[in-house]
């Protein structure tokens, strides 16, 4: 299969499984949603759009994405099937532990592992540094991302890191997003990246040092917008390892 075909796969796979995942949870959460300020304009919550014809979208997204699964090799079908467990436990956690940011790490970033799969039909210990990664990058900023309803939370009785960690956010973080940088070097050594790649992963973990010296927990605007940041990082370690596979 061509580079090209493979991009276009997984870019739409991704968009796709996403929108099933977020689907699946606003369905679990729509009580708890309803309660929360910020979701409560939610179609779900807000009664625009019907349980019913939110699990009919559901499943129609988990046909499609199913299509794109059956599109490679016999290993990375098994791979893509094992991480449908995590995508259904996830909406749930948040009910049983302060750690639902950690399923949602597992589950948002199985795609460190599909993607080697498909390419190359094992999985060896590049892409597990890289998903170990994900893993870690997906506790920091859903973190961040928490500390904006830790109020509402504590209220409707569900859990989170936010709430786990509190004041010790910031060092927690170091933490995280410490071994997310760590982890992302390991996997570009592991795959004989050049030095443009460890050039612009220090322009990304000045990024994350950034994000911890200018959080303020207590305030929403500021947690959604470092939240949200997290998108240029994105950006940053993909131009790194395009540089670091020219280079």
């Amino acid at each position: 299969m061509e580079t090209a075909v493979f991009f276009a796969l997984f870019a739409i796979g991704a968009v796709v499984m996403r929108a099933a995942g977020c689907t699946l949870n606003d369905i679990a959460d729509r009580n708890f949603d309803a309660q929360v300020a910020r979701t409560a304009t939610r179609p779900i919550p807000s009664g625009a759009i019907g349980v019913r014809h939110a699990i009919g979208f559901l499943g129609l997204l988990l046909v499609l994405g199913l299509i794109i699964l059956l599109q490679f090799n016999l290993f990375a079908i098994k791979v893509g099937i094992l991480s449908l467990a995590l995508v259904a436990i996830y909406p749930f956690m948040k009910r049983f532990t302060h750690w639902p940011q950690a399923v949602l790490g597992l589950a948002f970033n199985w795609g460190a592992l599909l993607g080697w799969a498909a390419v190359r039909g094992d999985i060896t210990a590049a892409p597990v540094a890289l998903y170990a990664a994900g893993l870690l990058w997906t506790l920091g900023y859903d973190t961040i991302y928490a500390h904006q309803d830790k109020e509402d939370d504590l209220l409707v009785g569900v859990k989170s890191t936010a709430l786990k960690l509190g004041d010790k956010t910031k060092p927690w973080l170091v933490f995280f997003y410490g071994g997310t940088i760590v982890l992302i070097g390991v996997t570009g050594n592991l795959v004989g990246l050049g030095i443009g790649f460890y050039a612009g992963l220090a322009v990304a973990a000045a990024h994350l040092g950034w994000q911890i010296a200018t959080l303020d927990i207590n305030d929403a605007r500021n947690c959604l917008r470092l939240f949200k940041s997290n998108r240029n990082f994105g950006w940053i370690v993909l131009i790194a390892i395009i540089a670091g596979a020219s280079w």
